[in-house]
């Protein structure tokens, strides 16, 4: 029975141990994408989630492009497809998550025109743009399924256009547009309140027709109606993957106009008093989108710890002598890049030296501090550099760092050491 025994029990021995040996690998393979960063390869490339029709397929990809790393996953894509990011988007981030919207047909319904596309895009303006169709701020627009199959496409966007008219408020015309009925519910529409002096023709009940004239006039003081320019708005997408400083203009603004119409008041020849009464907008203003760089401007200081390493092993320092710098590091501020009563930033420069990296532009950068440190080691400090290169031990690289670069008064150098090897078994 004994012999049974162990002859069952040795399997249940060899399958444990696979066991772990498959969850040492699966830990070593996530450390490796966890300290990949900002810029460096993975060993085995960087990780590319791609969504496509509903489905996820995550690959590792050497390429240099989200479109060669598409070639790479053996998708397809239409030259009428959109890809976010772009396929021209070169990789440089260690993981991506890339949308393609795949062409599809669409009908368009505009007023008696219906007219079926093929389009990738998502919202009403961007595929009336796509297929050259103007659409005016007034107008209105929805997106519904199409039921019969046999119209050849999945989607229908209705167009319910404004009513155009002439008008003349207070002594400016111009061509307006109304999803009102009446003449009185395009005056609320637009925000304009009549006063006791000021007259309307039609009448308010009238209904509105297209291209009809419409005029509001005012009896008594004064009026003056100006064209004034609508600056367009900024919408900012931060990237992590581009460093700070870093802007690119993915979609132009474009000023608009409107026609302010004011009150004013005269005295003794003199202007003293000017009240707008109406406002109307005649060429909306186009939000520019930029997309601006990010990077190491939001990071932790645990993330500061992964690019520190990476930016010292990259200059040319050996694990030891990193660890020994960055045992120093985290001493100083933890690898905080914020100001203190002591110093500033994850070495805690101060006097003069401080002053040289606030003169940088983002000083609280971690990529600001790194580039300013090593500036440092390559000119004032290169005596540093050189010595701390020629250590081949923790403590070696760490005292000297401590004693010849930051000139610490309480050192507090067990503390120092201690960290530099926390640091190199983290890495």
């Amino acid at each position: 029975m004994n012999s049974l025994m162990r002859k069952s029990a040795m399997p249940l021995r060899v399958i444990v141990a696979a066991a772990v040996f498959l969850i040492l690998v699966i830990i070593m393979t996530l450390s490796r994408v966890t300290h990949a960063d900002n810029g460096v390869t993975l060993q085995n490339g960087r990780l590319i989630t791609i969504h496509d029709r509903g489905v996820e397929n995550v690959i590792l990809s050497q390429a240099t492009t989200i479109g060669d790393a598409l070639k790479e996953a053996g998708i397809i894509i239409d030259s009428k497809d959109a890809v976010e990011p772009a396929v021209t988007e070169k990789l440089v981030a260690s993981s991506y998550q890339v949308n393609i919207y795949r062409v599809r047909p669409v009908i368009i319904v505009d007023g008696s025109i219906r007219e079926k596309i093929v389009t990738p895009y998502q919202t009403a303006e961007q595929i009336t743009k796509s297929a050259n169709i103007t659409l005016y701020p007034e107008d209105k627009t929805t997106i519904d399924r199409v039921d019969n199959i046999s119209e050849g496409a999945g989607l229908q966007l209705i167009i319910t256009r404004a009513t155009p008219f002439s008008f003349d408020l207070y002594g400016s015309t111009t061509t307006a547009r109304t999803q009102a009925t009446t003449i009185g519910g395009m005056l609320l529409e637009k925000g304009i309140k009549l006063t006791r002096d000021d007259h309307v023709s039609p009448s308010p009940d009238t209904q509105i027709t297209s291209g009809m004239a419409i005029r509001v006039w005012r009896e008594g003081k004064q009026t003056i109606t100006v064209s004034e320019v609508i600056n367009f708005e900024v919408e900012q997408i931060k990237n992590a993957d581009q460093p700070v400083g870093y802007t690119a203009v993915t979609a132009p603004g474009e000023n608009g106009s409107r026609n302010v119409t004011y009150e004013i008041t005269i005295q003794n020849g003199q202007e003293v008093s000017r009240t707008a009464i109406a406002n109307i907008i005649t060429k909306p203003a186009t939000k520019q989108i930029e997309v601006v760089g990010a990077k190491g401007k939001y990071t932790t200081p645990s993330e500061n710890q992964t690019i520190t390493w990476n930016f010292l092993i990259s200059n040319g320092f050996s694990r030891y002598q990193t660890a020994g710098i960055m045992g120093n590091l985290m001493q100083e501020h933890g690898f905080n890049t914020s100001d203190t009563s002591g110093g500033y930033g994850i070495v805690q420069w101060t006097g003069a030296r401080r002053s040289e990296l606030l003169s940088q532009p983002y000083p609280e950068n971690i990529y600001t501090q790194l580039n300013f440190l090593m500036h440092e080691l390559n000119t004032n400090y290169s005596s540093v550099r050189d010595t701390v290169k020629m250590t081949s031990t923790v403590d070696d690289a760490t005292i000297i760092f401590q004693n010849k670069f930051e000139r610490c008064g309480l050192c507090m150098q067990g503390n120092r050491i201690r960290f530099a090897y926390n640091i190199l078994a983290s890495f």
